[in-house]
């Protein structure tokens, strides 16, 4: 399947983990991107669980102008991927009772309502595209009322996403090309598009509260502060953008790992005890985000190879779960693999804040494509197609035979 995906199905080349090889090194410097790769496990579980010496403040590296018209530190205000503890912990704390394992599993009829609409849309066609009809949709449709803004919104956000994740370069600190450039000034001209759409809501808000996670950010104090606007938008931000991309490709990935081992699919739906075992293993085998971004605060030596001070670190969670050190078999997916170490979901005061949300989105969407559809299969005459960025790994069309 390694070979299928990566050579067939246009998964971008850096990705060598897809191709079943193992790095030469665990720890390397890239002299093209000026950056420092980490590729295996221990090492990776290492600097996630130590924010002290390796800082999520990575936008402090970047050169000053690598972002055209743009701030530094307003890009990072009130953004959780990009800030250290304490602050960190007290801006996670603001939204972390909206993900409490309670608040998440009272969302389960409100999901499998969401779920079963969007399938019956489709009716009985005999095919869907998995991504359009329900991998997107659904957990846009989730945040999006969390947060309360309108989910019939949703083809606006996936028009300013699919332009931000339309990126197939590998980024580097050294002198930027044009395309780089190009590419930069036209990420940040969308994401301030959304920046925009929610500021205007949020603006809404603080004339007409209501019980939402947007209300509750503007009202929300820190160090008895209040959020800037700057803070709240970012923020809110990332809680849509992450908040449905982790789970509209871990719903594909999971769908193209069982199509492509179908004695697993049918194990699955004789046995629903297995479902969340398959999505773990599919979170290992296709890690949606493939990397996170750190800085050295202070010098880190990794069995002899020393990462200096303030150098960037492309950590790829993805090539670590697929680290032979760790996992048996890294390039099988074995869907009721125990244990199942992953990082898919990080590891530190960083672990996705969203995770039980996104187990549980799909968990349940897949229990009901089981119940549906018994004959669900990929489409021999409609590839699949991947993100083309190297940092990212999920389908963004998935054509399905349903009959």
């Amino acid at each position: 399947m390694t070979t299928t995906l990566a050579d067939n199905w246009g998964v971008h080349e850096a990705q060598f983990w897809l191709r079943g090889k193992q790095p030469e090194k665990r720890v390397e410097f890239s002299e093209k991107s000026g950056m420092w790769n980490v590729y295996g496990h221990q090492e990776a579980l290492r600097i996630l669980a130590d924010p002290a010496t390796f800082s999520s403040d990575f936008l402090r590296v970047v050169p000053e102008g690598t972002f055209p018209d743009q701030d530094k530190d307003a890009l990072s205000a009130g953004n959780l991927i990009q800030l250290d503890p304490p602050m960190h912990t007290k801006l996670r704390k603001l939204v972390s009772h909206a993900f409490t394992p309670k608040v998440v599993a009272d969302l389960e009829p409100r999901i499998a309502k969401v779920t079963t609409e969007l399938l019956d849309a489709v009716g009985g066609a005999g095919r869907l595209e998995l991504v359009e009809d329900l991998a997107y949709p659904l957990p846009v449709i989730v945040i999006a009322e969390l947060l309360g803004i309108p989910a019939s919104d949703r083809a606006l956000f996936k028009g300013w996403v699919d332009k931000l994740l339309d990126n197939d370069d590998e980024f580097s600190l050294k002198e930027p090309t044009e395309k780089q450039q190009k590419r930069l000034k036209d990420t940040m001209e969308v994401r301030q598009h959304l920046i925009d759409y929610i500021t205007g809501h949020a603006d809404e808000r603080r004339s007409r509260p209501r019980e939402d996670l947007l209300t509750k950010l503007i009202e929300a104090e820190v160090d008895g502060e209040s959020l800037s606007p700057v803070q709240v938008a970012n923020f809110a931000n990332l809680l849509l953008v992450a908040g449905h991309i982790t789970t509209t490709m871990l719903l594909g990935n999971t769908m193209l790992c069982l199509d492509a081992h179908p004695g697993e699919w049918e194990k699955a739906r004789a046995d629903r005890s297995t479902v969340p075992s398959v999505i773990e293993e599919s979170l290992r085998f296709l890690s949606p985000f493939a990397a996170v971004a750190r800085v050295t605060n202070t010098e880190a030596d990794f069995g002899g190879t020393v990462i200096p001070p303030d150098q960037m670190i492309m950590v790829w969670v993805a090539a670590a779960n697929r680290d032979e050190r760790t996992f048996t078999n890294p390039d099988t997916f074995v869907a009721t693999r125990d244990p199942n170490p992953h990082l898919a979901f990080g590891r530190g005061v960083h672990f996705c804040l969203g995770a039980p949300l996104a187990r549980l989105e799909g968990r349940v969407a897949l229990n009901l494509l089981l119940d549906r559809y018994p004959a669900l299969r990929s489409d021999p005459d409609a590839r699949p197609e991947f993100q083309p960025s190297p940092n990212m790994t999920g389908v963004r069309k998935l054509p399905l035979l349903a009959g």
